[in-house]
């Protein structure tokens, strides 16, 4: 089995003057959950190269045993610094997607052509589709085969109003990812805040913040399976 993990390029927190990208955890703990599982893990980001570490993602609070254990793993610490260019990953060649948070995605991958033709080609071909915390963002622009929104009618989750309190940033974010998803015609659930949630629908599974990281990556194995 194979599955592309695709993460952020994006590297500011908005006017904020501090730094900004993918959240170390929610790319840490589904890694290693998925590759001690036996699959095969590619990565890929907009820009290709190495994608850019939330600083706050790699404080002593944010460790995790996942965390701890890339930080002393050079293998794939060399996969990350050497990550492909999104558009050049061919969904053929997988079984899967995955998309770690942190507050980058709101940025640049909900945006990204590359990124929404991917998914919606993964949709088509009836492969899964998962996201954690803020990654949920990469769905808000993509379109079912008629034209629709994908959240349309499904449950979903992500990031939520009261945890984008909890850290400060709500007028710092672009948007609010719990609303977005809402306006989507996204059926949101939340748990209270840094609860481990994640939510499958059909082939689409999401979480809602980094505890949920290992949850989600262990329902997009239960669907390979």
């Amino acid at each position: 089995m194979k599955v592309l993990f695709v993460l952020t390029s994006h590297d500011d927190l908005g006017d904020s003057g501090e730094k900004t990208g993918f959240w170390l955890e929610e790319f840490a703990s589904p890694y290693y959950t998925l590759k001690d599982a036996g699959v095969a893990v590619t990565l890929a980001s907009p820009k290709g190269g190495q994608p850019p570490v939330d600083p706050k993602s790699d404080n002593t609070d944010a460790q995790t045993d996942a965390t701890r254990r890339f930080s002393g793993d050079l293998t794939a610490q060399q996969e990350l610094a050497h990550t492909m260019k999104l558009a050049e990953a061919k969904v053929a060649e997988y079984d899967a997607v995955f998309y770690p948070g942190g507050h980058g995605p709101l940025w640049d991958l909900y945006a990204d052509k590359n990124s929404i033709k991917l998914i919606e080609q993964f949709v088509a071909a009836g492969k899964p589709v998962a996201a954690v915390c803020h990654a949920p963002a990469v769905l808000l622009k993509v379109k079912q085969a008629n034209g629709d929104p994908l959240l349309q009618g499904k449950n979903v989750t992500g990031f939520s109003n009261s945890e984008e309190q909890a850290v400060g940033l709500t007028d710092v974010v672009p948007y609010l990812l719990e609303e977005e998803l809402q306006a989507q015609g996204g059926i949101y659930q939340k748990v209270p805040d840094w609860n481990v949630l994640s939510v499958t629908d059909g082939k689409l599974v999401t979480g809602q913040n980094p505890a949920s990281s290992e949850a989600v990556a262990k329902d997009l194995l239960s669907l390979l399976k």
